[in-house]
């Protein structure tokens, strides 16, 4: 016989890989107490979204980005 675990994990395992990965956030969202956090991190992202597809921020390869983060540091 299955667990329930078992039951929703096989029901999870038959949506879309968009379904599974939206299921996947909410579930580890689910896990943090502090609301606010989560709320604030998707205001930012929304907000260098609209910079990158506005032109007031330019993508920088990650490359890049390494070498100024360990520049900054030294």
């Amino acid at each position: 016989m299955s667990t329930s675990l078992e039951i929703v994990e096989a029901q999870a395992l038959n949506l879309s890989p968009e379904e599974r990965a939206l299921l996947a956030d909410r579930l580890i969202t689910s896990l943090f107490e502090d609301h606010e956090i989560e709320n604030a991190w998707a205001v930012e992202v929304e907000r260098r979204i609209a910079d990158l597809e506005s032109g007031r921020a330019k993508p920088m390869s990650a490359t890049e980005s390494i070498a100024r983060a360990r520049a900054a540091i030294k």
